[in-house]
C-alpha cells in the first residue's frame, strides 16, 4: 500500500462500502485528523474548515454531511476497516 497523501480533495460524503475502497485508502490521513479533532471536542465547523476544507457558513448542510459521513467512516475504520488494511489495503 502506498503512503496517503496529507490532504486529498473530499468528496461530499464518504463511502458506506463494508469494504476498504481507494478512497479510504487515500483519506486515511483525513480519518485519523477527524478523530483526534472528535477526541479533542473540537467544534465540527471548524474541522470541516480545517480537515475537509469546506466553509460551514456558505455551505452549511454539505459541510456537515461532509463533517458527518466522514467522522462515521473514521470510526469504522477503528472498528472494522482496519482488518481489510492487514490484509493487503484496498483496491487500486
Amino acid at each position: 500500500m502506498q503512503t496517503p497523501p496529507l490532504d486529498p480533495p473530499v468528496a461530499d460524503t464518504a463511502p458506506t462500502d463494508g469494504i476498504l475502497t481507494s478512497y479510504d485508502a487515500q483519506h486515511l490521513v483525513t480519518y485519523l485528523r477527524l478523530l483526534d479533532a472528535d477526541k479533542e471536542g473540537a467544534d465540527w465547523q471548524e474541522v470541516a474548515k480545517l480537515v475537509l476544507r469546506m466553509d460551514p457558513s456558505s455551505e452549511p448542510a454539505r459541510a456537515l454531511r461532509a463533517w458527518q459521513t466522514h467522522l462515521a467512516r473514521a470510526r469504522w475504520m477503528t472498528e472494522s476497516g482496519y482488518r481489510h488494511l492487514l490484509r493487503g489495503g484496498a483496491p487500486h
